[in-house]
């Protein structure tokens, strides 16, 4: 550097001419002047660009690795704060070290061969002490060059491994398993991963209204079973309520036939419940009391046992 600013003072002083010959001592002192001033003008714009370009800053969160002109890549990564560089000779590559966000979606099937859209979103970040590695292989834009390949592939070989039921069961597993294989891939690029989810899970429109149709089906079906429950439930109640009215029959024939009074107390309380509906009624009745079954005092009793022997004499 040193050598090719003489070169340059010296071919810039060669040029400026030397008066002329009959002008004596004056022309040659003027041109030693504006050769001194160029002289002195140079140095100070190489001093300007050195002291500009021999220190860089790294802010929080970032590293910075240098390359040099004649050695190359340096192995050393420099961390936050004011560091200092030969200016010209090297330049240096500042990386982002903080967890950063990438998304993918893609297309894959299932063990049962159904198609899944599976979103997944990953925080990542590079290794601090392999930046030189990093910049060497993949460069700047590592996440570029390598998670979109990673992600696919590790989605997909999880996917893959499980029916479509499955992937909505057990979501939890197969996050755990992308995870997984994902860290495992990105050892080799020196990239550290911080957190993989699912985001998004959708199944192809035919599957999924296969899905809905099995729903439907299986409601159906349990809507057909309790209405079956219910039949039979129904059925039960019909067979013991009329169980229970031959038994009421069959007792009120042997209490008849044991004991003709029975019948009186039936009476008794039927004309009682009669009493109590015509007394209650705001209309007039002109019925016979025997019609009513009110006349309790005549000889309707009489007439009904009589009846009543006769019937048994024709039996026997």
């Amino acid at each position: 550097m040193a050598d090719k600013l003489k070169e340059a003072m010296k071919r810039l002083s060669q040029s400026i001419p030397k008066g002329m010959p009959s002008g004596g001592n004056g022309g040659g002192g003027a041109a030693a002047a504006a050769g001194k001033a160029a002289t002195a003008l140079v140095g100070a714009s190489a001093l300007t660009y050195g002291a500009f370009h021999s220190v860089y800053t790294v802010d929080g969160g970032h590293r910075a690795v240098v390359f040099n002109r004649l050695t190359g890549m340096k192995p050393t990564v420099y961390g936050e704060g004011l560091n200092f560089n030969i200016p010209w000779f090297e330049r240096p590559y500042i990386y982002d070290i903080r967890t950063r966000p990438c998304n993918l979606t893609t297309l894959t099937g299932s063990k049962d061969l159904q198609m899944v859209t599976l979103g997944v979103r990953v925080l990542h970040r590079p290794s601090a002490g392999k930046l030189v590695w990093i910049y060497q292989h993949l460069g700047m834009n590592y996440d570029e060059r390598i998670l979109p390949s990673i992600m696919n592939e590790c989605a997909k070989a999880i996917v893959a491994k499980y029916n479509a039921n499955e992937l909505l069961t057990k979501r939890d597993a197969v996050s755990a398993d992308i995870r997984k294989e994902l860290t495992t891939k990105a050892q080799y690029f020196n990239v550290h991963f911080e957190d993989v989810a699912i985001t998004h899970l959708s199944f192809s429109p035919e599957y999924a209204r296969a899905i809905e149709a099995k729903q439907v089906a299986q409601q159906d079906a349990e809507r057909a079973k309790y209405i079956v429950i219910g039949a039979q439930q129904e059925k039960q109640t019909i067979i013991t309520k009329a169980r229970g009215e031959a038994e009421s029959a069959m007792l009120i024939g042997q209490s008849v036939k044991k004991n003709p009074g029975f019948m009186k107390l039936r009476r008794i309380d039927a004309a009682r419940d009669i009493a109590d509906i015509v007394s209650s009624s705001g209309n007039k009745v002109y019925l016979n009391a025997d019609s009513l079954l009110l006349n309790l005092l005549g000889d309707a009793d009489e007439k009904f046992e009589k009846s009543v022997q006769q019937k048994k004499s024709r039996w026997w």
